[in-house]
């Protein structure tokens, strides 16, 4: 099916395709004619940060800022959905044109810049949701708020969303929100993720259920960033890592008509770089310490090697614009196959 569509959506500007296509997949759902968007995903269970997935294979934040289509999503077959990133306040994000396709090189760039409805509409659209799988919300910080008060965003919206996640993960490295990814630097995200931590197990203990908390790192980092980042990691007992956002380096793309676009840059160009963090990551933190591996997923044989560079868990998102719904059975099998294979040798 979504063969047939998406040239069609492709001809679209890239905004009126996200929402046409959310809205497609609402009507496909309330039908119940899912059948024909996406096969049934086969169980392939993982545990980390002490939860439970039916797979390995989430979706990314950032398809569905608003948690507006959380039940179509989860029918999808996904192991979890991460909506977000989420502010306190609503914005309306960077101006319009902020999203282009690069087909040629399987690639989205987008400046989008935190644009949401925030975080009290979010936590109303998830209480309407019979959505019952692991969610995670992704926080950040309004535009408008300076990096020195930055944590007053992240607490607010923690406090707010907590009792509704399965998890929590802290955006410091958008490159669409100026100024974001200097949080980053060791000092400041060691005294940013202590404050966070210290509100976590408030929380947990108020409401007798500990929620994980992850960080969600750049791709554009230098090798003693990520020591000062694994060492903050290490000390503050924070959960898990999100290895990674969107890249800043268009090199990959130079030459397309639209390779110099301000933005982050996903999809298929981005695998490297952050299969590459991923697995300096897990070199870093060793095993006990569970990494989600993002960035460039468009088959099932990128989504097992993430896991091979020390994932535990996988997310997906702009694979989904160029494969469709498919894409997340076919990584779950090819998952499936590999660590048959590997058991068997």
């Amino acid at each position: 099916m979504y063969d047939i569509l998406r040239p069609l959506l492709f001809a679209l500007d890239p905004e009126t395709a996200h929402r046409l296509t959310l809205y497609g997949l609402g009507v496909a759902h309330r039908s119940h004619l899912q059948r024909f968007v996406a096969a049934p995903v086969a169980d392939l269970p993982v545990t980390a940060f002490g939860l439970r997935f039916p797979n390995p294979v989430g979706l990314a934040a950032g398809l569905d800022k608003n948690g507006d289509h959380l039940d179509e999503l989860g029918a999808l077959g996904f192991g979890f959905v991460e909506i977000g990133t989420v502010t306190p306040r609503p914005q309306a994000g960077n101006p319009r044109p902020r999203m282009f396709r690069l087909p040629d090189h399987e690639a989205i760039i987008n400046r989008m810049g935190f644009n949401n409805d925030g975080v009290d509409a979010l936590v109303r659209n998830v209480g309407a949701s019979s959505f019952r799988g692991v969610l995670g919300i992704n926080i950040g910080r309004n535009k408008d708020t300076p990096n020195e008060r930055a944590v007053e965003d992240y607490l607010f919206c923690l406090e707010r969303v907590y009792a509704h996640a399965s998890y929590v993960t802290v955006n410091i490295s958008s490159p669409n929100t100026q100024g974001l990814r200097d949080l980053q630097e060791e000092v400041t995200l060691r005294r940013f993720i202590e404050t966070l931590r210290e509100a976590q197990e408030r929380l947990g203990s108020q409401s007798g259920a500990r929620k994980p908390m992850l960080l969600k790192i750049a791709p554009d980092l230098g090798e003693s960033e990520l020591d000062g980042i694994a060492e903050v990691v290490r000390a503050t007992g924070i959960d898990g890592v999100i290895c990674t956002n969107t890249t800043i380096d268009h090199s990959a793309v130079a030459g397309d008509p639209h390779g110099q676009e301000a933005g982050g840059l996903s999809g298929r160009p981005l695998f490297g770089r952050s299969t590459k963090v991923l697995r300096g990551m897990r070199a870093r933190l060793g095993p006990e310490i569970p990494l989600v591996g993002v960035g460039g997923i468009l088959e099932g044989n990128d989504a097992a090697e993430k896991l091979e560079a020390g994932a535990n868990l996988v997310q997906v998102y702009s694979g989904l614009v160029f494969r469709g719904p498919p894409l997340i059975g076919e990584c779950v099998e090819e998952i499936r196959r590999q660590r048959g294979a590997a058991h068997a040798g």
